[in-house]
């Protein structure tokens, strides 16, 4: 019975499979160098096989815990939560965003899209994959496109991305860490010819930080 009410918790958004929780300085995109309060949500099926942080993939892998728990840690720390995983999306987030707004805080999630949004939200940083690719609505939503440069390939999908989000929202071009040095160049040069774009970096990494 006990395991039954877990996974009804779950499915309502009430419960959600935390890998992690942690304060930082946010190391990508439009809000490089703001502090933050990181909540990783496991479980993800979209599969990029260069991903990071493969062990967020099996929500299985990660305790259920209270929505309410996570907020109140969330409170101790920032002012600005970003919500990643895993795919957050997977679940609903309407439970969790709810209590963070409630604390007045400032709520960013990181997803790939390929999931009904849910949930309320300050900023949304959309990060396609041709794996599993995003639904209308989360492109119409997006604050900001941040694609993922593994190969030159990349750039075509980068544009063909950006014709589907609003005027508003900010492009980046992220190089893949693992070939950071190969494709730097290439996407300067790609930023330099289409300035409507911008360089993100994982700067946490270079930083040596989480």
């Amino acid at each position: 019975m006990l395991e039954k009410s877990i996974s009804q918790a779950v499915e309502k958004g009430e419960m959600l499979p935390l890998m992690e929780e942690f304060y930082t300085i946010q190391g990508e995109g439009s809000h490089t160098g703001k502090a933050a309060y990181f909540i990783r949500v496991g479980g993800c099926d979209v599969g990029c096989h260069w991903c990071d942080v493969k062990e967020s993939w099996d929500p299985e892998k990660h305790p259920p815990t209270a929505v309410d728990a996570i907020v109140a840690n969330a409170a101790k720390y920032s002012k600005t939560i970003v919500v990643t995983g895993g795919e957050p999306l997977t679940w609903d987030m309407g439970p969790l965003t709810t209590g963070l707004k409630n604390e007045g805080m400032q709520v960013h999630i990181e997803t790939s899209g390929a999931y009904p949004l849910s949930g309320t939200w300050d900023w949304i940083c959309l990060s396609p994959k041709k794996m599993k690719m995003p639904l209308p609505e989360v492109y119409e939503a997006a604050h900001e496109l941040k694609v993922i440069v593994f190969n030159r390939h990349d750039f075509a999908f980068a544009k063909a991305e950006a014709e589907k989000v609003s005027s508003n929202c900010k492009l980046y071009l992220q190089p893949e860490w693992s070939v950071r040095e190969k494709m730097i160049p290439m996407i300067t040069e790609f930023v330099m010819d289409n300035p409507e774009w911008h360089v993100s970096l994982q700067t946490h990494k270079y930083l040596n930080i989480p």
